[in-house]
């Protein structure tokens, strides 16, 4: 069984060229065409906190349906983290992770199944102080570790962690395998991989990939990473 995941900080919507658009990232998203995709700075920080990709507009444009995260009306995510679902995957649960935090930052998690297979998706997206990271990261795992279920299982994200080896990746045991997709960050000359996947044992690697297009060059400051991740039936 094979699904594509993909990550995609939104910066709000707002691009390069400093207009907020959420039509173009729905292009890029197509584009993308990954069946699970975790997004970062999907709300606005001030206000209403109000969602910078419209529900309606998702739902006219895509075949995805967002997992249910936000305690406010007006908002998409979780402290700005979401994850999109392409509609036939099934919600089975879903909850924010606490995090550590002294500025908003967040993570969430989706319980899904497919084909009768359940496995555990993680959107994060962690701090700017590499300390702070690390706890972060110890906090999803954590968290994953109490969950009810053992499940295969794939966290992804902007960790905004600028070592190649080192820092926050530290805390993942030799269980996990943190891919590294390309460098996706600034977007329209990316030098830094920020934007992460890390998968469970159980996954096999297919491939991974920077997803730089005319759109995504200039529809956000971070560009879209994803990874095909093959799973053996029951």
């Amino acid at each position: 069984m094979k699904i594509r995941f993909a990550s995609y900080n939104i910066h709000k919507a707002v691009g390069l060229d400093r207009r907020r658009d959420h039509e173009r990232i729905l292009r890029i998203l197509r584009e993308v065409d990954a069946d699970i995709v975790a997004l970062q700075e999907v709300d606005r920080r001030f206000g209403r906190r109000m969602a910078a990709l419209p529900l309606d507009a998702i739902h006219d444009a895509t075949d995805y349906h967002p997992v249910p995260m936000s305690m406010k009306p007006d908002s998409l995510g979780w402290h700005g983290n979401a994850i999109l679902v392409r509609k036939g995957i099934d919600l089975v649960e879903a909850a924010p992770v606490p995090l550590p935090v002294l500025e908003p930052r967040g993570a969430v998690r989706a319980d899904l199944m497919v084909e009768g297979q359940r496995f555990r998706v993680v959107g994060m997206h962690l701090d700017l102080s590499g300390l702070r990271r690390r706890h972060q990261v110890r906090s999803v795992l954590a968290h994953v570790a109490d969950c009810d279920h053992d499940c295969p299982t794939v966290l992804m994200g902007d960790l905004n962690e600028w070592a190649v080896h080192g820092g926050c990746f530290r805390e993942f045991d030799a269980s996990w395998r943190v891919l590294a997709p390309g460098q996706s960050f600034p977007a329209r000359r990316p030098i830094a991989r920020l934007d992460r996947i890390i998968v469970s044992p159980q996954w096999e690697v297919l491939d991974t990939k920077v997803h730089h297009s005319p759109l995504s060059a200039v529809g956000s400051d971070h560009l879209p990473v994803h990874a095909s991740l093959g799973l053996p039936k029951k």
